[in-house]
């Protein structure tokens, strides 16, 4: 690296410091309005941050998606925003991602999930870690950019901060809508994650709604109905035995074991008295980068059908709920890794490895679209050290600092070539 950069790197740095407490802040009057996903009515928390980028100078666009799609997605209200700064000309464009929608905090909090509540230096709230942190790193990440560029720094490009409320629910009404409606078009892109590995890769994600119907009767007389239950029961023994089966496939992706499958949701029945005539149950089927999503949904399907076949006066409904494919690395998206990396290393005193992981997350949208994605932000080694999803979910606040650090480099250099 030229002596010029070195010093430009220290500029960012100091510029962060100097304004880390203003950032602590800034997340904490984010994970101050709820964004629970579902119901997904998340056009509040997406004010509070345009309210709060406009503060700190930024011009926001807001693109709210119609109520009609809504419906259908099951959702109640989402806005998504844009802020495009620009520096020099030419040079490419890099959209920084995060999403601001959480999981329900449920129960077993000993902290106010939607305080902000910092203790020994930990922030305490739903989302802060998932990912709502990152909405502050890239934030201030950009604007120690900004104040960089005030004073010369030769930078040609464009940066995009790419705030969107639908993660949850797979990323099709975020991303995937200001990619489609072409309200965007990026050359790079880092999508939230945590500070100790860059990801490159991650699984994809098929869910199903499977609808057993069967024919109620009287508890006392149950050769008179047709038990959905029982049904249900060779569903989940066809399920459970093909998930034991799926440990045997293995990945070539590091960081990436094998496929799982679970049943995470079930309902059904009428009274304790009384035969079953219907069960509901959800399921999730992870995909490894390996696997083809089409052979696997005939596979899915095909395991259902057979295990309810001896069951006679039994109809069997499956609906695709989610097809979300698996993040494969593009060409370019090596200049994304080798300089998170380096930074990385610099600013961690570590070696950073670029991994994949067995999650699925909305990256995956960016690289359908051509543009290369990695995955990198503020937070721990592992999803558990965080607690995220889970009751507690915290950051280590000078992990959010030192992922600032790193983002703002990495982007500098990508706008310095």
């Amino acid at each position: 690296m030229t002596a010029k950069a070195m010093t430009d790197y220290d500029h960012l740095g100091q510029f962060i410091d100097a304004r880390h407490p203003e950032q602590v802040e800034f997340l904490r009057q984010i994970v101050r309005v709820p964004s629970d996903t579902p119901p997904g009515d998340n056009a509040p928390a997406a004010e509070k941050a345009a309210e709060l980028l406009t503060k700190l100078g930024f011009d926001v666009e807001r693109h709210p998606v119609p109520t009609e799609f809504l419906h259908g997605y099951g959702m109640k209200s989402i806005t998504n925003l844009i802020v495009r700064h620009r520096f020099g000309e030419g040079g490419p464009t890099i959209a920084l991602n995060a999403h601001g929608d959480v999981v329900p905090p449920g129960e077993g909090w000993t902290r106010p999930p939607y305080e902000g509540l910092v203790e020994n230096g930990r922030m305490y709230a739903r989302g802060v870690a998932v990912s709502k942190s990152d909405i502050a790193t890239y934030t201030y990440a950009l604007c120690a950019l900004r104040e960089l560029a005030k004073s010369g720094a030769a930078l040609r490009g464009a940066v995009e901060l790419h705030f969107t409320y639908d993660e949850e629910f797979g990323g099709l009404a975020g991303p995937g809508f200001l990619l489609e409606r072409k309200l965007t078009a990026p050359d790079y892109a880092i999508a939230a994650s945590f500070s100790y590995a860059v990801v490159t890769a991650h699984n994809g994600c098929l869910q199903f709604e499977v609808t057993v119907h069967g024919k109620s009767g009287h508890g006392a007389m149950p050769e008179t109905g047709r038990d959905a239950f029982r049904a249900g029961t060779a569903i989940l023994q066809a399920i459970y035995a093909e998930a034991d089966s799926l440990k045997t496939i293995k990945s070539k992706v590091s960081g990436i074991d094998h496929p799982t499958m679970i049943v995470g949701l079930m309902n059904g029945g009428i009274n304790t008295n009384v035969v079953p005539d219907r069960l509901t149950l959800r399921m999730d089927r992870r995909m490894i980068p390996e696997e083809n999503p089409a052979e696997v949904e005939s596979r899915v399907r095909s395991l259902i059908e057979t295990a309810v076949l001896g069951h006679d006066g039994i109809r069997v409904e499956i609906r695709r709920l989610l097809l979300a494919n698996a993040l494969t690395p593009l060409p370019g998206h090596e200049k994304l890794v080798s300089a998170l990396q380096w930074h990385a290393q610099r600013v961690f005193g570590e070696n950073i490895p670029a991994i994949g992981v067995p999650l699925y997350a909305d990256a995956r949208l960016y690289g359908e679209h051509g543009v290369p994605i990695v995955m990198y932000g503020a937070g721990p080694r592992t999803i558990a050290e965080s607690n995220a999803k889970r009751p507690d979910e915290n950051l280590v606040l000078e992990d959010l600092r030192r992922a600032t650090h790193v983002v703002a480099c990495t982007v500098h250099d990508l706008l310095a070539r």
